[in-house]
């Protein structure tokens, strides 16, 4: 049985598409598990007693998503929509570091525990369209949040009510097989993201154009959390004088958006988060990967 809080239809203005250093599209999930971290400690400091209030894991599901790109008749390249707001004094744009952003329609299923929840959905409505920002974004609007107990047999109470959309989940074996092959990690993302087109000459001699990737699924890379290549210390100047600063460094990998029908059990959409110190990694990682039923 897990308790389940679902934020449905979050409308978000300007969220931050600049994923990693690497790729642009939707945002990291280390800016959704950040957001709902957020959330929680946001209600532990409300009027309520949610002090025993813990969010273990989160699921997102987009329903749509408007990068901010343009394409022209004669460009070979996208380029971003960028804003120069407020102009100088001689009613110019100022110069500006472009930065790629997304308007986006999202739902999340937080699965929960906490010992006092009636009034949870009031105060985390309040919260969401009053103080928060999602992906560095500013919330529009969000249908009221709703709470549930999901088991096997009741799971399609909520799946109905996330679609039409798509949930992310992880496909990191992919990239792990390709390096077991001997693929360095970049050539193995790039791999399953190319797109080969290949032609063929007919009998006729009519030519016909194919075009497909290495495996089916709509796979994209994602970013899912930092390793740390510098030591735990103080550094000059740091944001938070209390904790511990460290350099790091973007992980990348692969993900798939995929129908939340498809979801047989709830745990291969959510994602907590998992901190290696041995190996300096700071993750974001599935509950239970879906090639692992």
């Amino acid at each position: 049985m897990k308790n389940i809080l679902l934020i449905p239809y979050i409308q978000i203005h300007n969220a931050n598409a600049l994923s990693s250093p690497y790729t642009i599209g939707f945002p990291a999930m280390t800016a959704w598990l950040g957001a709902v971290h957020a959330l929680q400690r946001h209600l532990k400091i409300c009027d309520v007693d949610f002090e025993d209030l813990n969010f273990k894991s989160v699921g997102v599901v987009c329903h749509d998503i408007n990068l901010q790109t343009y394409k022209g008749n004669n460009d070979f390249v996208y380029s971003i929509i960028g804003t120069g707001n407020p102009l100088d004094k001689s009613g110019n744009r100022p110069s500006f570091i472009e930065e790629a952003r997304c308007h986006l329609t999202v739902s999340l299923i937080i699965e929960y525990s906490c010992d006092y929840d009636q009034d949870l959905t009031e105060h985390v409505d309040r919260l969401i369209k009053g103080k928060l920002k999602f992906a560095g974004g500013d919330v529009i609007t969000a249908k009221p949040s709703e709470t549930f107990e999901i088991n096997s047999d009741n799971q399609k109470q909520l799946i109905t009510k996330l679609m039409p959309g798509f949930c992310l989940i992880e496909r990191r074996d992919f990239m792990q097989q390709a390096m077991l092959d001997g693929k360095d990690a970049v050539d193995a993302l790039l791999d399953y993201i190319t797109v080969k087109h290949s032609s063929k000459v007919q009998d006729s001699g009519k030519v016909t154009w194919t075009s497909k990737r290495k495996t089916k699924g709509w796979i994209v890379p994602i970013a899912t959390g930092f390793h740390g290549i510098s030591d735990v210390g103080i550094a000059e100047n740091q944001r938070d004088p209390d904790t511990p600063h460290r350099f790091a460094e973007s992980i990348v990998t692969l993900g798939e958006f995929i129908m939340p029908y498809r979801i047989d059990n709830l745990d291969n959409m959510l994602w907590h988060t998992h901190i290696d110190e041995e190996n300096n990694l700071y993750l974001c990682q599935q509950n239970q990967h879906i090639n692992q039923q």
